[in-house]
Parts: structure tokens; C-alpha cells; sequence
């Protein structure tokens, strides 16, 4: 019988390239996907009659009850049900989805096929497309962004038996294994987007069951292990790009197992095809030809100069400060003034030059949010306490030595996060490592003494701690609070600050109805200039209106042959890439002001005013734009 992980695997990879051939026959459309759907469970039946194996796992209520009564199990099991909670109370908020994951899936709905979409934001084409060919169904068939946090909420559901079979396999004891299966999976990057629709967590998955396959076909010589971990490897690829370090302990782990090619050589090549339609291939193929460059990072603005052993130690630093800031740290802003003011000038003007825009402040959240968590404080003090319990203690030192090909594939997540280190420019480094923090883990937990440890009361308790804070971080959480959040915001003793972060939150999955509710009602096409911009509420209600990106190239006559009658903008972004102020750009278009709307898409940023314009008819003429 199959795995419910190993389906999971097959129907990612299946939906990839579902989406890549029904783009190239334009078909990319709820029909195409009907017909995709139904193809594939057809091919599935056929497979359980030939097969005779079940697709759906037994479940034991007995075994079920005893395992969920012990309290390690049982906390993880309170923590998922109160993700899954947040995930069905809250509309998705995740800003980088709204911004540019779920925009993109849109612009190819409307054309009914992938294209390199006209925009001056370069991560609507240049980015991996792993979680969005796997949302494109949803949206095509269901009309709504609501069911999608499921996919990371299944995600979430593998990562402890995930965590138990690859630790045990690295050499971690089944009792330490045991008890830190459960523990992963409260790290604040995993915990905070197993209701969200962030592709952190959704790609750390694929690398854990990539490994685990990978080991697993080794001991069992079986197709479906070996061909499994080709695709979950492939996955782990189309999710991030970041991942692709994480292709050298993958390598090393599947290297006994290439023998197995020759026993099913026509059976491993389609399954070879499938596993480069469903990874980065595709993207990086396309962005090598519309930006020159097959990581796609020439299309971002900013980008200079590799200086790798100055952005590690930088980036090392910061994954010191963001893992240890804790769940609530209310000196944030004293934090940020510090560094702020007492930065040295040479290291600040290098890091404008060479990090991501407002790093030198290395900030930290006054609470910890989904855009920017890491493993977090709970889990890193606990495994700080628990090396240094086990270095005074000094047990019993096992005789048990790995092999040279263990210890290889223990050590090469090391050599991968270091390269990316070396390359990464983005302020929020700790979430950008999720899919790494449970390869390294192994290397503190198969020390000797992790087995003693864990039988100790004192340990026992400070774990339990760990649970209630990441349950008090779901509860309070800003995209997801389980409390009724409208009594903190109508309480006057609440400072303006935690009320406007709260706000955002709750207004941000539809952040632009103000601006739909100002638009004509049977308006098909809005022009819209952004970067970075929470674009998916102007879809809304989605298949109602389409929208097109307006760039400083464009003119009125290329607006007009587009039907683009109304545009909407913002001064401060239209002047960074047209050099040219609102009102300015008004009169050389001819364009008449239909309104201003002020919209709050960032607590950090506040208020910002939007302008609606309203182009002329085509008969009126068209003057360039400069």
C-alpha cells in the first residue's frame, strides 16, 4: 500500500505538470483542469485494480486513542487543531502570496496559459512555480483562495513521522527521535504556516521525504522508494530555489541506490521526465531566456557584487538574533534605535549596498509573525539547554560509529547552508532556511546522552514549555488570532501600534475592496501599476475583472489597444519608476482623477493614498508618455 506521503508526493508532481502541459495546449482553464483531474484519477483506479493495493491508509481509533493520550503527542495534536482553526476562521493573509504567488496563477488563468506576465515586478515571472501549479485547480475550479491553506495544513500533518524516519535513519536513538518528532514541528516557521499559504513549510517537506526516500531505497531496493524520492527531490526544487543546496545530501543518500536504474531503465527515464517538468527546470529554462540569467536574480533591482564571506557573517548573525528573539519581545523598537544609531557608517552604507533594503536596523518583530520566523526561541533554547545538559553530565559514550557515508550525508546540509549564506541578501534569513533546520538537527541529536536526557523529568517539563509558548504564539498570533480580536481593537487601553497590526491582518486578504468599491461595477479590465502590493483583492471576485500591469515603456495608445480605460496607482511608487510625480503623469496621458482611496497595506509603512484614473477614448487621442 502506498503511503498517504507518497501519494501526496505523486499528486504534486502530477498537478506540475498538469499545469505546464495545459498551459502549452491553452487550456489552462477549469475545464482543462476537469478533464486533467479525472485523467488522473482514472489512472489512479487503474492502478489500485492491477495492484490490488488500498489508496486509503487503515486507521486504528485504539491505536490512534493510545498514542494521542501520552502528552507529547497530545500537545502536537492541540497545536494542529488550532492551526487548522485559524486556517478555516481567516482568509489567507500571507503577503507574499497576495502579492505576487496568487497574482501570477490569476494572470495565466485570464490568458489561459503561463506567459511572461508585462510588469516592472520581476517575482511574478521569475520565481519557482511549485506551490502555485498545485493552488491553480483551486482557483480555477472553486472560484476562492479559502481551502488553500490545506495544502500546507497536509504538509504540516507529515512532519512528525517525517522527523522520526529520517532522524532514526542519520543515527538519532528511536527514544530521542520520539520525543523531538513532535518538538520540530512547534518551530515557529513550521507552526505559523500550517494554516498559511506560504511555501516555506510546503517545500521543507519535500526535502525531509526527499531524504527519507532516498535513504529508504537503499535498505528496500524498492521502485516506489527510489522513484518517489526522484519526484520529492524534483518538488523540493520548484517550491524554492533556496532548496537547491539541498540537493547534496539528496545526491549522496540516493547514490547506493543508482543501481536501480538498470532494473527499471525505461520506468525511471518517464519517471525522470516527470520529475523536470515538476522541479525549478522549467522556470530556470524560461528565465535564462527572458532575463538572460536562469536564477531569474538579474530581474530584481539592487543586486551587486558577490561579497559571500561578508553576507555569511552577516547572515550568521542574523540567524542568531531572529531564532532567540523571543515570541513577544516588547523592546523591539529599543532594539531598532540602537542599531540604528550606533551602527558604524561603513558597515551600514555596505549593508545598503549588498543586503536587502532596511537591514541595517537588523529588526526584530515585537511579536513573532509567519514573514519572518524562524525555528524560533522555544525550540533553539531547549536544544541549547539540552548539549549542554549532555556535555556536564558526561554519560555512557555509545560504541555505535557511523559509517563514512552516514557521516557524509549527516554533514552536507552544513555545506549547503553555508553556500547559501554566502549568497542570500534578504533580511528574513531565518524563515528563508526552514527546509534546512530538520537535515542539521541530527547532528546535535544523535550526540551521545540525548537518550539519558530525555528520561530526565526536568527536560520533560521544559519541553512541555515549549508547547504552551507556541500555543500562546497561535492564539495571539496577528494573521490568525483564536481570541475575539475586535474587543482588543475597540479597547482603548491597547497602544495604536498593536491595533494597527491587527488591523492590517484583518483587512489584508481584501486590503483593495475600497478601491473595487470606487471602480465601475461591469469594469472588465483595470490598468494598475505596483511593486510589491497586495494585487490579488483587485481579482476579486475572481473571474469578474482581469488586471493588467501597467511599466514606465507603455504610452496611452499602448493602454487604450490594451481596453485599459481606468489605472490605478500610487505617487510614491510611480515616481521611483516613471521619475515622474501623479499628477504629472495625469496630464501627459490626458487622464482625469476618479478618485483617491488612503489604504493601510503595512502596519510598518501606514496610510498610503492610491490614485484611480481614468484614461480617455480612443477617439481622444494619444500622447506618449516619455
Amino acid at each position: 500500500m502506498p503511503s498517504p506521503l507518497a501519494i501526496w508526493i505523486w499528486l504534486c508532481a502530477y498537478l506540475n505538470c498538469a499545469g505546464w502541459t495545459l498551459s502549452a495546449l491553452h487550456e489552462l482553464n477549469a475545464g482543462g483542469y476537469a478533464v486533467a483531474l479525472t485523467l488522473g484519477l482514472g489512472a489512479l483506479l487503474v492502478f489500485q485494480k492491477k495492484s490490488g493495493a488500498s489508496l486509503l491508509p487503515k486507521i486504528c481509533a485504539t491505536k490512534l486513542r493510545h498514542r494521542f493520550c501520552k502528552p507529547f503527542p497530545l500537545a502536537f495534536l492541540i497545536l494542529a487543531t488550532m492551526a487548522f482553526l485559524g486556517g478555516a476562521i481567516y482568509a489567507p493573509t500571507n503577503y507574499d502570496a497576495l502579492s505576487y504567488r496568487l497574482p501570477r496563477v490569476l494572470h495565466w488563468l485570464a490568458a489561459e496559459q503561463w506567459h511572461w506576465i508585462h510588469t516592472v515586478f520581476p517575482r511574478l515571472n521569475q520565481r519557482c512555480c511549485g506551490i502555485e501549479w498545485i493552488s491553480a485547480p483551486i482557483l480555477a475550479l472553486l472560484k476562492t483562495d479559502r481551502p488553500l491553506f490545506l495544502i500546507n495544513f497536509i504538509s504540516f500533518l507529515f512532519l512528525p513521522g517525517l522527523v522520526f524516519s529520517v532522524f532514526t535513519r542519520l543515527g538519532v536513538r528511536a527514544r530521542v527521535a520520539w520525543h523531538w518528532m513532535w518538538l520540530v514541528p512547534t518551530g515557529y516557521c513550521f507552526l505559523l504556516q500550517a494554516a498559511s499559504i506560504g511555501n516555506d513549510l510546503f517545500g521543507a517537506v519535500f526535502v525531509l521525504a526527499a531524504l527519507d526516500f532516498a535513504l529508504r531505497a537503499k535498505t528496500s531496493g524498492s521502485a516506489r522508494d527510489f522513484f518517489t524520492a526522484i519526484l520529492a527531490a524534483a518538488l523540493m526544487t520548484s517550491a524554492k530555489p533556496s532548496n537547491l543546496p539541498l540537493m547534496l545530501p539528496w545526491a549522496i543518500a540516493i547514490l547506493p541506490s543508482l543501481k536501480l536504474f538498470s532494473r527499471w531503465p525505461l520506468r525511471t527515464v518517464i519517471v525522470c521526465v516527470i520529475a523536470f517538468a515538476a522541479s525549478f527546470a522549467p522556470t530556470a529554462l524560461l528565465n535564462l531566456h527572458y532575463c538572460g540569467d536562469w536564477t531569474g536574480l538579474k530581474a530584481e533591482t539592487g543586486i551587486t557584487a558577490p561579497m559571500p564571506i561578508f553576507l555569511a557573517g552577516v547572515n550568521v548573525f542574523l540567524l542568531g538574533i531572529q531564532n532567540f528573539d523571543p515570541p513577544i519581545f516588547p523592546f523591539a523598537n529599543w532594539w531598532q534605535e540602537f542599531f540604528t544609531h550606533h551602527l558604524p557608517t561603513a558597515l551600514a552604507t555596505r549593508l545598503d549596498q549588498t543586503m536587502e533594503v532596511g537591514l541595517r536596523s537588523f529588526g526584530l518583530d515585537t511579536m513573532q509573525i509567519e514573514e519572518h520566523a524562524g525555528l524560533g526561541f522555544g525550540i533553539c533554547t531547549l536544544l541549547l539547554v539540552s548539549l549542554i545538559a549532555t556535555r556536564l553530565a558526561r554519560p555512557e559514550i555509545s560504541r555505535w560509529r557511523p559509517t563514512v557515508w552516514l557521516q557524509a550525508v549527516r554533514w552536507s546540509p552544513i555545506v549547503g547552508l553555508l553556500v547559501l549564506l554566502t549568497q542570500s541578501r534578504y533580511a528574513a534569513i531565518s524563515r528563508e532556511i526552514t527546509p534546512y533546520y530538520a537535515l542539521l538537527l541530527p547532528l546535535f541529536l544523535a550526540r551521545p546522552g540525548q537518550a539519558w536526557l530525555v528520561r530526565q523529568r526536568w527536560w520533560r517539563r521544559s519541553a512541555l514549555l515549549v508547547f504552551i509558548f507556541a500555543a500562546g504564539l497561535l492564539l495571539l498570533s496577528p494573521a490568525r488570532p483564536l481570541f475575539p480580536v475586535q474587543m482588543l481593537l475597540n479597547n482603548p487601553a491597547v497602544t495604536m501600534r498593536v491595533k494597527s497590526v491587527y488591523a492590517v491582518y484583518q483587512n489584508r486578504n481584501d486590503a483593495f475592496a475600497p478601491v473595487r468599491a470606487a471602480l465601475p461595477p461591469d469594469l472588465k479590465i483595470l490598468g494598475l501599476f505596483t511593486y510589491d502590493d497586495p494585487e490579488t483583492s483587485l481579482w476579486r471576485p475572481f473571474g469578474s475583472v482581469r488586471v493588467e500591469h501597467i511599466t514606465p515603456a507603455d504610452t496611452l495608445a499602448d493602454l487604450q489597444q490594451r481596453n485599459i480605460q481606468y489605472v490605478l496607482l500610487n505617487d510614491e511608487k510611480l515616481q521611483n519608476a516613471f521619475k515622474i510625480s501623479a499628477e504629472t503623469w495625469r496630464q501627459k496621458m490626458n487622464a482625469q482623477i476618479a478618485a483617491k482611496i488612503k489604504l493601510n497595506l503595512r502596519a510598518a509603512v501606514g496610510s498610503v493614498e492610491w490614485i484611480v484614473f481614468k484614461l480617455p477614448d480612443v477617439k481622444a487621442g494619444s500622447p506618449n508618455l516619455p
